[in-house]
C-alpha cells in the first residue's frame, strides 16, 4: 500500500510546493546566465577586451559543459544522495560564481566558467528529472520554463545597470547569492537515493526506446530551428533598416511575452489534448518564422518576434512532458537537456553559414520553418497512445499550489 501525501516524509512527495519551488528556482538561476548573453558578452568585451572569438568560445564551454552533465547525470541520479549531491553542485555553482568575479585571465575564466556550468547543469538535469516525476507534468514543465525565462528578464533588466560601477562581477555574485538562497529547498528532495514516485510505482510503464528516440530528435530539431532565427533576428532588423533602438525595445517586450506563453501553457496544461497544443505552439512559431521572410517593416518585425516568442515557450513544456511520459524513469528527460544544448549550438553554425553564403536571411528562414515542421511530425509520432498530461488524481497540483 502506498502512503498518502500526508504520510509521506516531506522529501518523498513528488508533488509537494517545496518539491515544485526546487524544480522553478533551481532551473531558473542554473539557465539565468545564457538568457543574459547578449549584456553579458557586451560587458566582457568593454571589460576584459576580449574577441568575438573569444566571447563565443566562452559561452560554447559554458553551453557545452551545462549539456555534458547530462551524461554523468544518467548514473549518479538514480544512484547517489539527492541532497547530498543537490548541496555538493549548489555549492560549486557558488563558488564558481564568486571567484569568477575577480577574474581576469581569460584562460582561467573560461576553466572556472566550464566548472561552474557543469555544477547548474547537474542541478538543472535533477530539475527536469523531477519534474517528469510529478502528476501534472504539462503544468510543472509550464512553470520550470517561466522560472527560466523570468529570471533571465529580471537579469536582463536590473544587472547591466551595474556594469559601469561593479563590472561583470555583479553577474556573477547575483547568481552565486541567489544559489546560496535557494539551497534550503535541497530538504524537499528525498533523504536518499530514491527518484521514484508512488505515480510511478502505481502505474508501471515500460520505456518506448522508439519513441523516445523520435520525441529526443524532435526536441533536438526544435531547438536547431528556433535558435538559428533567434540569433540573427538583430541581423534581420538591420537588413530591414529597423533602427536598433526599435529593434531592441521590440526584443525586450518579447522577453516579456515570452513569460505570459510559459504562463498560459502552465495554466492550460492537462485541460486540453496534448497533441492540439503542440500543433498550436508549433504552427504559431511556423508562422511567426515565415513573417521574417524578406525585409519586413518595424511592424511585421514586431508581430513576428512577439508571436514567436509567446509560441515558444508555450510549446517547450509540452514537449518536455511528450519525454516525461516515454521514460517514466526519467531517462529521455535527462538527455534532452543534451538535446537542447545540441540544438542550441547547430542552429546558429547552420544559420551563419547560410547566411554568409546567400548574403541574406531568406535562406535561414526557410530552413528554421522546414525544421519546425520536420519536429512537429517527428513529436506528433512520439505521442504515447494514451496522451495525458497526468493520471486523474484529486491532489493533482493546481497554477495557485504550484
Amino acid at each position: 500500500m502506498t502512503p498518502s501525501t500526508t504520510d509521506r516524509p516531506r522529501g518523498d512527495d513528488p508533488n509537494s510546493k517545496g518539491r515544485i519551488a526546487l524544480i522553478v528556482v533551481f532551473s531558473g538561476i542554473a539557465a539565468t546566465l545564457l538568457l543574459m548573453a547578449p549584456a553579458v558578452a557586451g560587458q566582457l568585451f568593454t571589460q576584459m577586451g576580449l574577441t568575438p572569438t573569444q566571447t563565443g568560445d566562452l559561452f560554447a564551454v559554458e553551453l557545452g559543459a551545462m549539456s555534458l552533465a547530462s551524461l554523468p547525470a544518467l548514473l549518479w541520479i538514480k544512484r547517489a544522495n539527492l541532497r547530498a549531491s543537490a548541496t555538493l553542485c549548489g555549492a560549486v555553482f557558488v563558488a564558481g560564481n564568486l571567484l569568477s568575479g575577480f577574474l581576469d585571465s581569460y584562460g582561467t575564466l573560461v576553466t572556472v566558467r566550464g566548472i561552474t556550468s557543469f555544477a547548474g547543469g547537474s542541478l538543472m538535469v535533477l530539475a527536469m528529472a523531477l519534474a517528469a516525476q510529478t502528476r501534472n507534468r504539462d503544468r510543472v514543465y509550464g512553470l520550470w520554463s517561466m522560472g527560466q525565462l523570468t529570471f533571465g528578464a529580471i537579469g536582463l533588466a536590473v544587472l547591466p545597470a551595474f556594469f559601469e560601477t561593479v563590472g561583470i562581477g555583479v553577474v556573477y555574485w547575483t547568481l552565486a547569492t541567489a544559489m546560496l538562497l535557494a539551497l534550503p529547498l535541497v530538504r524537499f528532495l528525498p533523504a536518499g537515493p530514491n527518484m521514484s514516485s508512488s505515480l510511478a510505482q502505481e502505474n508501471p510503464a515500460k520505456l518506448n526506446v522508439g519513441k523516445s528516440i523520435l520525441g529526443l530528435i524532435a526536441c533536438l530539431i526544435f531547438y536547431i530551428g528556433l535558435s538559428g532565427i533567434w540569433t540573427f533576428t538583430g541581423g534581420i532588423a538591420a537588413a530591414s533598416a529597423i533602427d536598433p533602438a526599435t529593434s531592441g525595445l521590440i526584443l525586450s517586450a518579447a522577453t516579456l511575452v515570452g513569460i505570459l506563453g510559459s504562463t498560459v501553457a502552465t495554466l492550460v496544461g492537462g485541460r486540453a489534448n496534448r497533441r492540439f497544443l503542440l500543433i498550436g505552439g508549433y504552427l504559431g512559431m511556423i508562422v511567426a518564422v515565415a513573417l521574417f521572410f524578406g525585409t519586413p517593416d518595424a511592424l511585421r518585425f514586431a508581430g513576428a518576434a512577439l508571436l514567436f516568442k509567446f509560441a515558444w515557450p508555450w510549446t517547450l513544456p509540452f514537449l518536455m512532458s511528450t519525454l516525461a511520459d516515454l521514460d517514466r524513469a526519467g531517462r529521455a528527460t535527462n538527455l534532452a537537456n543534451l538535446f537542447i544544448g545540441g540544438g542550441f549550438a547547430i542552429g546558429p553554425f547552420i544559420a551563419g553559414r547560410l547566411i554568409e553564403s546567400e548574403g541574406g536571411y531568406s535562406a535561414l528562414v526557410i530552413t528554421s520553418s522546414i525544421a519546425l515542421v520536420v519536429s512537429l511530425v517527428l513529436v506528433q509520432l512520439a505521442q504515447p497512445k494514451k496522451v495525458s498530461a497526468s493520471e486523474p488524481d484529486t491532489r493533482a497540483i493546481s497554477p495557485v499550489d504550484a
